[in-house]
């Protein structure tokens, strides 16, 4: 099902919004806040450890229980916008995302920390989506794709500015106040953006306003928990047996879901997600398209542990060496509205193309032992990697009725999450297979190309799923 632009649905009126720009300032900087609060612990997670006194294991939940709130409330956050206004959601999540970095910057114990950062991916789901799914209704079509490049590259400044920013806070100590200020940050943010969301920031939600699928959102939350929880935790902790049976239960509980949204929706119901929004062969390989596009989440870890256990660099040097990768990320969005120009819907394969090349010439490289020239794969992974982004969010939206823009968005975006947690846990426990704690650098280096060559597998078929999904209805 093509977009069908409903202007009562989009909020336009008979124009484009003229606070449109402004708007779309506000709606980056709740963009911004999730990714950048996920690589920014990363980086002070040692100096939480420390001075909180923490367990591995607690420490571990830090960065976790995040990414698993995030993950399996994305989709019900999206379906809320739609129901009940995306700027009133947006605003709400908002205000919970700084009540918990608040909770997080003043958490006395780890306990009271692993609860503030729940609350923060809970909250960072229901901002998030409004953001995609607003711009989706305040821009005309001949806007989207720049604004949407915009987007994209809000994406790399939270990966390039979350590693960077974290180091540097912790290490300048402000107000005595050591790892509490990457949380802390966040406050000034929120204080500036909220109001300006209320000024600025027009309102839309689906026209068939109706109760929120209670039922659904349980079943799903639980499908999705059982799912991501064990991909997440299970190779910290060896998959012990809970792991693998908490694993089992993610397809009936999954089951049992999409059934009953089959029901609501055949007794005239509202279900959290509508099958009829799923019944384009588009949309569903468009998602398909996306759930492989982000099978280079992984690249993140082995890389570093490469550059560390592999060519003896220094965490520090470990962290410079990724920066190539983030400069593309920045200017692939910004170039990827100019693509679309030429190349319409078939942007996204050709972005993931440059991602697939720069991933195999990486994987070339270290497998000869010449790092030194790993910069100019890392840029055109990068500058892949942030082309691609905005044309596959604008190609999944595109096949869906305006009402369901918010669905659609949170649907997106809970896809990128899980194959996050799934390529992590596939591709990251091929590469520790091969080289175990422990192991020396030869059995690294010889690690790090071969987990390189299936992240390569999955991004070309990703770029498959999408050219096929743009020639799809």
């Amino acid at each position: 099902m093509k977009v069908a632009m409903n202007l009562s649905t989009s909020g336009q009126g008979d124009g484009a919004d003229a606070r449109r720009w402004l708007a779309l300032c506000v709606l980056l900087a709740g963009t911004l806040l999730p990714p950048l609060d996920f690589f920014i612990v990363n980086v002070a997670l040692p100096a939480i450890q420390s001075d909180l006194q923490a367990t591995p294991s607690l420490a571990q939940l830090v960065v976790s229980v995040y990414a698993a709130a995030y993950a399996v409330t994305l989709i019900l956050g999206g379906r809320l916008g739609d129901l009940y206004g995306r700027k009133r959601m947006f605003i709400a999540g908002m205000l919970g995302f700084g009540v918990a970095s608040a909770l997080c910057g003043f958490a006395p114990s780890p306990g009271v920390l692993v609860a503030g950062r729940l609350l923060q991916g809970i909250s960072a789901a229901v901002m998030a989506p409004q953001s995609l799914a607003s711009i989706h209704a305040i821009f005309p079509a001949g806007e989207k794709s720049r604004a949407l490049g915009m987007y994209g590259a809000t994406f790399g400044a939270a990966s390039v500015a979350g590693q960077l920013l974290g180091g540097l806070l912790v290490a300048a100590d402000l107000f005595g106040l050591g790892w509490r200020t990457v949380f802390l940050i966040n406050l000034p943010v929120i204080a500036l953006a909220i109001p300006a969301a209320i000024a600025w920031v027009r309102d839309s939600r689906s026209e068939q306003a109706a109760r929120l699928d209670i039922v659904g959102a349980l079943l799903l939350a639980a499908g999705l928990l059982a799912l991501v929880a064990p991909l997440i935790e299970g190779r910290e902790r060896g998959w012990p047996a809970w792991c693998i049976g908490v694993l089992a239960l993610a397809l009936p509980l999954l089951l049992a879901f999409w059934r009953w949204e089959q029901r609501k929706e055949r007794d005239g119901g509202t279900p959290l997600v509508p099958p009829a929004a799923l019944a384009s062969p588009g949309l569903r390989r468009s998602l398909a398209a996306a759930f492989f596009f982000y099978t280079l989440a992984p690249f993140f870890l082995v890389f570093a542990v490469y550059e560390q256990r592999g060519l003896g660099h220094d965490p520090l040097t470990a962290g410079l060496a990724v920066l190539p990768l983030g400069i593309g990320f920045l200017l692939g969005p910004l170039s990827s509205a100019a693509v679309a120009r030429r190349l319409g819907a078939g942007t996204a394969a050709f972005a993931m193309g440059l991602e697939v090349v720069g991933v195999l010439a990486a994987a070339g490289l270290a497998w000869v032992d010449a790092p030194a020239w790993l910069p100019a794969p890392l840029f055109l992974i990068g500058l892949g990697q942030g082309m691609a982004l905005p044309a596959l969010v604008r190609l999944n939206v595109d096949h869906v009725d305006a009402r369901w823009a918010g669905l659609a968005a949170g649907m997106v975006n809970a896809t990128l999450q899980i194959s996050a947690a799934v390529s992590t846990a596939i591709i990251g426990g091929l590469f520790f297979a091969l080289s175990s704690h422990g192991a020396g650098p030869t059995a690294v280096k010889a690690a790090f190309p071969m987990a390189l060559l299936v992240i390569a597998a999955g991004l070309a078929l990703g770029a498959v799923l999408s050219r096929e999904a743009r020639a799809a209805p």
